[in-house]
């Protein structure tokens, strides 16, 4: 999935002949703090909102591409991770989109990428949750598939996460199922080391009722 395919139809960007007051309506309707400002359909850069407030509070007759701006896009062809990434570096709730010409495309806001990422973890489908902590030379996705695929279910999404100063990593399985007790079995009896479960289905063991029930007919 590419930027093009994320870019919000809703947002409008700024020009500079827009005036300060507008720009700042426009942020409070869209409720973001950040918009992007073009120029013959160039991108200028990022406005903040905190910049045009102390405009308008000083009476700054300035223009706004005089404005404080940060230069801040991504490719119309890059993938989604590069998108999440640069969200989470500057920390952003509008990124702008460019094209290989450094005209002005569109614009992703924090709520579509939200959508998008919710949609590729499958976090709509039911299915239970799977953490493994493995060594980095152990990292062996074809044999975790394997190991999954081997009882009838699937994986829906996964993803890794390594730690600095370690040769650990752990690796998080969405799956296609909740009752996920035999596939637990199999990682453990591959000496995998089974973090944390989540959506587990239990099969409800009746031997703690019938042993209670046992007491009470003994204590009658």
């Amino acid at each position: 999935m590419t930027a093009k395919e994320i870019i919000s139809d809703s947002i409008y960007p700024a020009k500079t002949s827009d005036s300060l007051r507008t720009l700042i309506n426009r942020m409070h309707e869209y409720r973001i703090e950040h918009l992007p400002l073009i120029r013959y359909n160039q991108l200028v850069g990022l406005i903040h909102e905190d910049d045009v407030i102390s405009a308008i509070e000083r009476k700054d007759d300035s223009k706004l591409k005089d404005l404080p701006h940060e230069l801040i896009y991504v490719y119309e062809n890059q993938h989604i991770y590069d998108v999440v990434r640069l969200f989470y570096l500057h920390q952003l709730d509008l990124l702008p989109v460019i094209d290989e010409k450094q005209y002005y495309v569109g614009c992703i806001t924090i709520h579509d990428i939200l959508n998008k990422v919710a949609m590729i973890i499958a976090s709509d489908e039911p299915g239970g949750i799977i953490i493994l902590e493995v060594n980095n030379r152990d990292n062996s996705l074809s044999q975790i598939a394997q190991i999954v695929e081997s009882d009838n279910a699937q994986i829906l999404s996964s993803y890794a996460r390594s730690f600095p100063d370690s040769t650990r990593m752990e690796i998080t399985l969405k799956l296609n199922r909740t009752d996920i007790a035999s596939i637990v079995a199999s990682f453990l009896r591959y000496d995998y080391d089974v973090k944390a479960t989540f959506n587990e289905v239990r099969v409800y063991d009746t031997s703690r009722d019938r042993y209670e029930q046992l007491l009470n007919y003994l204590n009658m």
